[in-house]
């Protein structure tokens, strides 16, 4: 008997939260939809701009040029390799990424270094003329 009781109380709640959802028409439906695809599409295009602009700061970081002392440092390597290489391009064109793997051939001895400045145009193999 309390049983019988208790489901009808509970079916009339539930019968009546169910009738007070008001009814949505399909052209709202499709209104909010749109909406939602604008606002989207908006934070899409913003997050594409941010990280276009990220790129690109960090390409510019990339290529610093040095300070005259980081210059004298660097011209000083490349007279240590003078006999096989010769600076290609204006010592104040030099940038970190140069100076870097000029130290890295100083330190190591390792020859791609050089051969990866010379793919970039920073040093160029001298002609020996014997």
């Amino acid at each position: 008997m309390l049983k019988g009781i208790l489901d009808k109380f509970l079916k009339s709640k539930q019968q009546s939260t169910q009738s007070e959802v008001p009814a949505i028409s399909h052209a709202e439906v499709e209104e909010l939809v749109e909406a939602r695809l604008k606002e989207h599409a908006a934070a899409i295009e913003s997050t594409i701009n941010h990280q276009l602009n990220q790129n690109k700061v960090t390409h510019q970081d990339e290529d610093y040029t040095l300070s005259l002392k980081q210059i004298e440092y660097a011209l000083s390597l490349i007279e240590k390799v003078k006999d096989e290489f010769e600076l290609a391009i204006n010592p104040s064109n030099l940038t970190i990424k140069d100076l870097n793997r000029l130290i890295a051939y100083n330190r190591y001895k390792n020859k791609g270094t050089l051969i990866n400045l010379v793919k970039k145009g920073v040093l160029r193999k001298k002609a020996n003329s014997f």
